[in-house]
């Protein structure tokens, strides 16, 4: 039988599944990933820690699968986008920890550019806005404020990735430098109709050539790994930033199909054929992920499943995240509570970077279980607003949202999204859909899958969630909740 890897590295953890070929979990292992926080705004990753952890667990998948890497057909590799790393060519050592995508550090850059009438130009090119998300301004600053860095970049010392281009470079022993469409069309440096680097956007961004990857297919073998990574040359197969490959793995290869995962953050794609879509409603256009070129329409919110978190670490009201439920359900709705998690500006359709955190409508009744509450409906608003762009966009209503990641666990919220949204949510039977869709991707390389009808084919729901509130009842509620965040927006202005 053919197995593939999966690799699917994450915010805040590195994890790697073993897929048989009917696309069963044989084997999966999970490492956390430390969060730095050295300046308000500011979050990092240490690389090392990134490729550690990412090896351990895939060599961990491996003894769990019973395996060893002759076994395997390929590897496909998923990833937390954005994220920002520079390292020496020559050594393969990092001259900085990794700027997350969280990362608000570069705000005051987005705003000159934008003041400076910029972002039309580059909104016609890479279908994105100017906001700090993206990995051009991180990419800048760091060649900008490490000492050396721009004149060893323009003299081709250095190497630019996203998390996928890192892991690439060390399972292969530095002997491929590549990304792949999805991860490239996340940069504000690619051309999204063009399917390549852009000198415009370069010299914008003030970045040089020499420092950026390859460009290969997001489904192809781009190469293979070091036979003393894994203990045999595995070939590469299969890349796509974390949510083009849920939306993969999650069947939504048609126009009109939807998706939406709930992990750190939310992140809600359309299929929208193979021509791309720029947004007029606040969200943003990119690659899909596919062996063929295809295109989406996407939404972020940046703090998702992270207001749980917050809950447990920050307040303290839960000892851990699946125990939210419970306490949320101990109240019948939130007395009126609404809570906006800005806590790094707020993304879709807004794109505030000076928002931050707030909670309304506070009462000497309101509760630990009120607040616990209403932060999870929160996740549910803020999805919410991202199908409202999506509907305006492209007026299609989807028949369903798919859904996947950790918090489509929790009954309550998916409920609730139904509700809010007024279509049925739709959980899979199959959850681990990012990973899944690297593995796809892999294997349709490899001839493990034949082809998109066939996996395709695989998907089944394990629940679908109906809308029960009443259409008035939805639009009060979503009416106050936009009042709420209007409080939230243009918080912080003064910090950048």
């Amino acid at each position: 039988m053919a197995f593939v890897l999966a690799l699917d590295q994450g915010t805040t953890s590195s994890r790697a599944l073993v897929f048989d070929a009917d696309g069963r979990v044989r084997g999966l292992a999970q490492r956390e990933l430390t969060q730095h926080y050295p300046q308000p705004g500011w979050v990092e990753h240490d690389p090392e820690e990134i490729w550690r952890t990412q090896l351990d667990c895939a060599r961990e998948a491996l003894a769990r699968a019973g395996i060893g890497a002759r076994d395997l057909a390929g590897i496909g590799i998923t990833n937390q986008r954005e994220t920002t790393l520079v390292w020496e060519r020559a050594t393969g050592r990092p001259i900085a920890n990794a700027i997350v995508w969280q990362d608000r550090r570069t705000a005051a850059a987005c705003a000159a550019l934008k003041a400076a009438g910029r972002e039309p130009e580059v909104r016609a090119r890479t279908g994105l806005v100017l906001d700090p998300y993206f990995s051009a301004t991180k990419l800048a600053w760091l060649l900008d404020r490490v000492p050396g860095a721009r004149a060893r970049a323009e003299r081709g010392e250095l190497a630019f990735g996203t998390v996928d281009t890192w892991l690439t470079w060390r399972l292969t022993g530095g002997a491929l430098h590549a990304t792949d469409h999805t991860n490239a069309s996340r940069t504000l440096l690619y051309d999204l109709a063009r399917g390549d680097w852009d000198d415009a956007l370069l010299a914008l961004f003030g970045i040089p050539r020499a420092l950026l990857p390859r460009v290969v297919p997001s489904s192809g073998v781009a190469g293979e790994t070091d036979p003393a990574v894994l203990g045999a040359a595995v070939p590469i197969a299969g890349m796509a930033g974390d949510q083009q490959a849920a939306l993969f793995g999650q069947g939504c290869h048609a126009p009109g199909m939807a998706k939406n995962t709930y992990g750190t953050g939310c992140f809600m794609l359309m299929h929208c054929g193979d021509q791309p879509a720029v947004s007029g409603a606040g969200l943003i256009a990119t690659r899909a992920a596919s062996a063929e070129p295809a295109f989406a329409v996407e939404g972020s919110v940046f703090i998702g499943g992270a207001v749980v978190q917050w809950l447990r670490d920050g307040l303290r009201i839960i000892d851990a995240a699946p125990d939210v439920e419970a306490l949320a359900a101990s109240v019948p709705d939130t007395q009126g509570v609404y809570f906006v998690p800005a806590f790094a500006g707020l993304g879709a359709p807004h794109w505030d970077a000076h928002a931050r955190g707030a909670i309304v409508g506070l009462t000497r009744g309101t509760t630990a279980a009120h607040v616990a509450r209403a932060a999870l409906e929160s996740i549910a608003y803020q999805s919410a607003d991202l199908m409202s762009a999506m509907q305006r966009d492209t007026g299609t209503v989807p028949p369903a949202l798919r859904v996947d990641g950790g918090a489509t666990a929790n009954d309550l919220l998916m409920q609730f999204q139904a509700d809010i949204l007024g279509i049925p949510v739709i959980r899979p039977r199959v959850l681990e859909t990012t990973a899944l869709g690297a593995a796809y991707l892999a294997g349709l390389a490899t001839g493990v899958w034949s082809g998109a009808e066939d996996i395709a084919s695989r998907w089944a729901a394990e629940r679908t969630f109906e809308p029960a509130m009443s259409a008035d009842e939805r639009g009060s509620r979503l009416a106050r909740w936009r009042r709420a965040v209007e409080r939230a927006k243009d918080w912080d202005q003064g910090t950048d």
